[in-house]
């Protein structure tokens, strides 16, 4: 198999979450999973009718689930229905998350909770359902998580943030680990600043989007295209000997 052809994805079934806002990052991976081949089952609160339509130019199939995934029974239904509609699963890119701002002092149990529901417990348990249908086929598989630049750092007023986004860099080591025998390859990516709604809050405060503009070595705030070569590498045969890592996608925010 060339090099090229190992990063074909035609006959892949993708499940993605978080992925209904076209300009959010898990649309972008969407997207590209699609160009390269696959087929989406995608999951996300909101709705799928502008999405449906984008995605539709790739000539892929698309499934779009609205479900809230911290809901009991939400992961199991999603799996099902994903089976019932495509047969099989080959890669999960668990991408839904959530960001709430508050000093730690005044930090609520509430939000505490309902942000490490989503973005810790629910990477763990999807990853978990999706590992189980990949043992079942016998076919290996890939699991994408979506970690952060406070996969590293602390942070400003995103304790909760923080904490599950650290977590979720564990885990990925965690499950590599354990399943990497299974051929199942669990990595991460890790975003840098990227335009999304999750930072519009940043930059809409003058002073301190500068001061992050500042310290970016590409100049540039992240775009979600910027994903797609990475997605793409991660959930295909290009990256078969790839375990527990994660890969920052962050303009060289890191090594500044």
């Amino acid at each position: 198999m060339s090099i090229l052809e190992q990063f074909q994805l035609k006959g892949k079934v993708a499940l993605v979450t978080g992925c209904s806002r076209p300009n959010g990052l898990g649309y972008g991976m969407a997207e590209a999973l699609a160009e390269a081949g696959a087929d989406i089952a995608g999951v996300d609160v909101g709705s799928f009718e502008e999405v449906q339509t984008l995605l539709a130019g790739a000539g892929r199939r698309f499934l779009g689930l609205q479900e809230d995934l911290t809901r009991s029974g939400a992961i199991a239904a999603v799996v099902e229905r994903t089976l019932k509609e495509f047969g099989r699963i080959d890669i999960l890119v668990n991408n839904a998350g959530m960001i709430r701002r508050r000093p730690a002092i005044d930090f609520t149990e509430e939000d505490w909770d309902a942000i490490l529901a989503l973005n810790l417990k629910t990477v763990f348990f999807l990853s978990q359902a999706v590992a189980k249908v990949f043992l079942n086929q016998g076919t290996g598989g890939k699991i994408i998580q979506v970690a952060s630049m406070l996969s590293y750092q602390g942070g400003i007023t995103v304790p909760a943030y923080t904490a599950s986004k650290s977590g979720v860099a564990g885990i990925t080591r965690a499950l590599a680990n354990e399943w990497a025998r299974h051929r199942i390859n669990v990595n991460a990516i890790a975003p840098g600043y990227m335009a999304t709604d999750n930072t519009a809050a940043l930059r809409a405060d003058a002073g301190r989007a500068a001061s992050i503009l500042a310290r970016i070595p590409a100049e540039r705030w992240g775009e979600n295209s910027d994903l797609k070569g990475t997605v793409v590498f991660l959930a295909s045969a290009a990256s078969d000997y790839v375990h527990g890592h994660i890969l920052a996608v962050d303009g060289g925010w890191l090594a500044r």
